[in-house]
């Protein structure tokens, strides 16, 4: 079958602002079709994203037949990424998975939210009684404190590891660049440098934080190697920070623009305006794969070696998945989003991700009831990522 083919340009400033016009441009011509400006076809139903993520003859790893030399600029950043289980496919990502699950366990993430709900009021104590701007002064700390906390890493290097985690997830945006990957190079090696100080020091002095845990986390007589326990730091600040982030901004601008009523934050119902906002406007929006055979979905023969775009955030407004998709709706049947993925790489920071959204804008919109936006949001030019680049609010 002959796919249909579209162009447009993801640093376009209209796509930026708005890419679901394009997504539906393209599924009006089908289910599949190759996005010309990325030269690879896009999938953008529902059905076929979610069983092209489940399909084990998928997967992140580039194949061995198509791997290029790693230019010489690059090779800090891909040091780090090369022990990335985002990266790799089993046995290797089964082993690294299975260890970081023991330490990251849903217990420990549930014990956060009291830590959660005590940094949001903190720093809503010190919101200015003025317009602000509500990203780096809220959406943008939670997430990187919590984190910093969960590792055992001092808050004060909350500022560090945020350039260090914008610098790196660079390498992934669509208007990367030389510099970009510079900058994404020295960032990499100088959060590997410090993790490996700290890493150094948990086995020496082991506490109760999740680097100790990582340490000690054994699963058929294997541990993590240092290297593979500082990838896994890095993966989970930059993975897991950056999409929270997004996350909150894009929700607080959401629940604002909608005046959504204060019952849909009701501890019964948080959950499920969470989900909503994340599959109403999610912070990640096109994830690849390579397939590893000839596989046959929707009707189309993905040949073995080709690299296919999952327009995930073009499921989750797929017409025949959700009724009235475009419409942001808090009381929605609630229906699995594929916002974190689905199948062997579903997000594994995705319950933090979820316990901090359903933890802090209940508390925000509480503490603010007569929150509103003071200027028209604007998004970042960040594709394949999407969030806010500020979000003036005024606190009244």
């Amino acid at each position: 079958m002959t796919l249909p083919r579209i162009a447009q340009s993801p640093t376009d400033p209209a796509f930026v602002q708005n890419p679901y016009a394009f997504y539906e441009r393209a599924r009006a011509l089908g289910r599949i079709v190759v996005w010309e400006d990325y030269a690879m076809p896009a999938v953008l139903s529902y059905a076929g994203v979610n069983a092209i993520l489940r399909d084990r003859r998928f997967g992140r790893e580039v194949p061995a037949e198509k791997r290029q030399p790693v230019p010489a600029h690059q090779a800090p950043f891909y040091a780090v990424e090369a022990h990335s289980m985002l990266e790799l496919e089993p046995p290797r990502h089964t082993r690294l998975r299975s260890l970081v699950l023991r330490a990251f366990t849903s217990r420990r993430i549930a014990a956060l939210a009291p830590e959660i709900a005590a940094l949001s009021h903190g720093l809503i104590d010190r919101f200015p009684k003025d317009d602000f701007d509500l990203m780096p002064a809220f959406a943008r700390l939670i997430p990187v404190i919590v984190i910093a906390r969960l590792l055992g890493v001092p808050e004060s290097m909350a500022e560090d590891l945020l350039g260090w985690s914008n610098a790196m997830v660079g390498m992934y945006q669509a208007r990367r660049t030389r510099a970009m990957e510079d900058a994404a190079a020295r960032a990499a090696g100088e959060f590997a440098a410090f993790l490996r100080s700290y890493v150094e020091d948990r086995r020496a002095r082991p506490a109760d934080d999740l680097i100790t845990h990582l340490i000690a986390a054994e699963a058929d007589g294997e541990r993590l190697t240092t290297d593979e326990l500082i990838t896994t730091c890095i993966l989970l600040l930059n993975a897991g920070h950056e999409a929270t982030v997004h996350s909150l901004g894009i929700a607080v601008k959401t629940l604002l623009e909608q005046k959504t009523p204060a019952a849909a934050l009701a501890p019964d119902r948080v959950e499920a305006t969470v989900e909503e906002v994340l599959r109403h406007d999610p912070p990640l929006h096109l994830f690849s794969r390579h397939a590893y055979a000839d596989v046959e979905v929707m009707g189309h023969t993905f040949r073995k070696g080709e690299e296919v775009a999952l327009l995930l955030a073009a499921a989750n407004r797929d017409p025949g998945m959700f009724e009235a998709p475009a419409r942001f709706d808090p009381a929605r049947v609630a229906k699995p989003n594929l916002s974190f993925g689905a199948g062997l790489h579903f997000c594994v920071g995705a319950p933090l991700a979820r316990l901090e959204l359903a933890t802090a804008l209940p508390i925000l919109f509480a503490r603010l009831p007569g929150l509103r936006l003071a200027a028209p949001p604007r998004y970042a030019d960040v594709y394949h990522f999407h969030g806010l680049s500020g979000l003036a609010v005024h606190p009244a």
